[in-house]
């Protein structure tokens, strides 16, 4: 980029400096250049939708300079290892469903993590499929992209997807940990995402309940809540049974997802109850109408 086109322009100057890092990143020609700033001149619109424009760039690479310019964690989407496409904090994380999650991450921190209540917090959902581990999973990365270490436990040992979404292995993880096998380096970082880990299941036991309501369990979060600053537990949903609602008592604090159409009010009450009865502080329902 000329810098006469910056001085004689100064609105441009974010798009200029977005125009730098795309130049260095993929090897633009100038001859490229002049003809994304010729049409970003006729078009009145900023460097990175006049490069997607005339197809010299892809929108995602302009979404991954924009975070680059403000230090926002974005993976690229050519990693060896991407992402899943539902973790959308992380993949498209300017969208309006990432901007949900950011508010959802402001209302905790603002009304829940107050006081006395450790920043450890439990997802729980009535049933299979209200996508109670794909709002874990997203919130536990808005946490990380406040540039503050946040781990994600997966405590489902019962349908544990976590290590699916992120690409990790899950050979090894909670369940030897509370069954009191050596565990080294369970806890993983995210390569594509600094400041978040990951606490994979590991191998999937077969008596979940028992390991879950072992003191070790709450010994545990209560280790990991002192060496991170956000700890989000995905739980079992309770229709497998009281592992769900064990796993959520342990936690500084419970959010409950449920689903349009699918989830009974009766159901929701009673766990609703047991939850507030127990010692985490309930921090609300989400309804997730997809």
């Amino acid at each position: 980029m000329s810098g006469n086109s910056a001085n004689n322009n100064p609105s441009t100057n974010n798009d200029q400096s977005i125009g730098d890092i795309l130049r260095s990143a993929h090897n633009l020609s100038a001859e490229q250049v002049q003809s994304i700033l010729d049409y970003q001149q006729r078009k009145k619109v900023r460097f990175g939708e006049a490069a997607v424009a005339l197809g010299i760039l892809k929108r995602d690479e302009v979404i991954w300079a924009l975070s680059q310019q403000f230090s926002y964690p974005y993976p690229q989407g050519d990693t060896t290892q991407p992402l899943a496409p539902e973790l959308i904090t992380a993949t498209a994380p300017f969208s309006e469903e990432a901007e949900f999650f950011r508010d959802i991450r402001s209302q905790l921190i603002s009304n829940t993590f107050t006081g006395d209540i450790p920043a450890t917090l439990a997802v729980t959902s009535p049933d299979v499929g209200d996508g109670k581990s794909y709002f874990a999973a997203n919130l536990a990365i808005v946490f990380a992209q406040l540039g503050v270490r946040t781990l994600l436990v997966d405590a489902d040992m019962r349908t544990p997807v976590q290590h699916q979404l992120f690409r990790i292995e899950n050979t090894a993880g909670l369940s030897g940990i509370l069954s009191g096998r050596a565990e080294p380096n369970v806890i993983r970082p995210c390569p594509a995402l600094p400041s978040l880990y990951i606490l994979p299941v590991g191998v999937t036991p077969p008596n979940p309940i028992e390991l879950l309501e072992r003191p070790l369990f709450g010994m545990l979060l209560k280790e990991l809540s002192a060496k991170f600053d956000y700890v989000i537990v995905d739980t079992p949903a309770i229709s497998h049974g009281s592992d769900g609602l064990i796993a959520a008592s342990r936690a500084g604090a419970t959010i409950t997802i449920v689903r349009t159409g699918e989830t009974r009010k009766p159901a929701l009450d009673k766990m609703i109850g047991r939850i507030e009865n127990s010692p985490t502080k309930f921090a609300g329902v989400i309804v997730n109408e997809h």
